[in-house]
């Protein structure tokens, strides 16, 4: 096959993985895992794709979370893998919350459904006070409660565009925490996965903002579950799980330094809440399940190979990783197309792709290998590349 690189050359690229065969896992993992899924739309329906909103192909969409379920792995749902807030609005959340957690119910395995409580039904120029902020966030978090869901309080933009003090997230974090049904997760995300949400805690100084962030939770130990962190910085994060009280996790959001956050130190470890386990489920899965039978090498040898395709796909702008989720569903046979919300598939250029198809190879997640060839060829031709 030719396949272009960044250095604009087109070279041949054989294929050269062995594929894994996804599977149930045979025992119980010892970390917890939740794959952040993304959602299919329906090109055919779809109108107006710049738009807010868009159609959604529901079949495969709820198709895509019982693959994640058949493998052992947990689901988060509406997070911003599933593009809130860039293509994908509250209505559409709201029903893939909605959705999800009927099928999670019915599924013989009962996995666990977390799902993403925000702001974004809002118009930021009316979320003008910590009111404001506390009423949009309980309006979510009351969908996600009565349709069974346990809530992940979502880092939102409208906090940072109001100058929001560490006093100010603690009125709002102390409510919503307070008031919530079951305990909950926190959600701690980086500028590099959203620009709007630079300062988050009151602080764009790391070790205050974790200070105020560390004071929310010793308060509320007994209604909180974890937290989930997407900073990419592997050192903050290490720092900051042996800070927390004993009974509340820290969930990795860390699609670069996974493997060993994961693995742990012996003493501590994290847990899991990343994106980048939907593109790469079967590794992921079976990655735990050797790391639950201390088959620390077999752990290694699995997921180590998929760092790389991880950063290919989370490189900056890292944002638009979502297209490299949806690319790897499309050429796994997980869905029947590669056109996503709001086009959000031209955000990352051909080179790009390219490089996710060599590197899913080699780590061995081409679970397909003709069909993902093919699909590859057919996507080379509309950028002009023939074979």
């Amino acid at each position: 096959m030719l396949l272009p690189d960044y250095d604009g050359k087109i070279e041949q690229y054989q294929l050269r993985g062995t594929p894994l065969v996804p599977h149930a896992p045979k025992v119980a993992f010892t970390r917890r895992a939740l794959a952040a899924a993304h959602v299919v739309s329906d090109p055919i329906a779809e109108r107006d794709p710049w738009q807010e909103g868009c159609a959604v192909d529901w079949d495969a969409t709820l198709k895509f979370r019982a693959y994640l379920w058949e493998q052992g792995l947990d689901l988060a749902e509406a997070m911003d893998t599933a593009q809130r807030g860039m293509g994908v609005g509250w209505p559409i959340a709201k029903e893939l919350i909605q959705r999800s957690l009927r099928d999670a119910a019915a599924h013989p395995q009962k996995p666990r459904v977390a799902c993403g409580a925000g702001t974004d039904h809002k118009q930021s120029e009316s979320l003008r006070t910590i009111d404001d902020v506390i009423d949009a966030y309980t309006t979510q978090m009351e969908v996600i409660e009565a349709a069974g869901g346990q809530c992940i309080i979502m880092a939102s933009r409208a906090l940072p565009a109001i100058a929001a003090k560490p006093a100010d997230y603690q009125r709002v974090y102390d409510t919503l925490i307070s008031q919530a049904r079951q305990p909950v997760i926190l959600h701690w995300l980086g500028p590099m996965f959203d620009p709007a949400l630079a300062g988050y805690w009151g602080s764009e100084d790391l070790h205050q903002a974790a200070a105020a962030v560390l004071t929310i939770i010793k308060q509320h130990a007994d209604k909180i579950d974890g937290i989930k962190v997407s900073l990419l910085e592997p050192r903050h994060e290490i720092d900051l799980r042996r800070l927390l009280p004993d009974s509340v996790r820290l969930y990795t959001g860390d699609d670069f330094n996974y493997v060993q956050l994961i693995k742990g130190d012996g003493k501590y470890h994290s847990d899991a809440l990343l994106g980048v386990f939907a593109a790469i489920a079967p590794a992921a899965s079976q990655a735990l399940e050797m790391l639950a039978a201390d088959d620390i090498a077999g752990y290694d040898a699995l997921l180590e190979p998929t760092v790389s395709l991880a950063r290919e796909i989370f490189k900056s702008p890292t944002r638009y990783y979502k297209a490299g989720i949806a690319f790897m569903a499309w050429l796994n046979g997980l869905q029947r197309h590669f056109v996503m919300p709001a086009g959000m598939q031209s955000a990352r250029e051909i080179a790009h792709y390219a490089e996710v198809f060599r590197l899913a190879d080699q780590a061995r997640l081409l679970v397909e290998p003709e069909l993902a060839s093919r699909r590859m060829v057919a996507l080379l031709k509309v950028y002009g590349i023939e074979q």
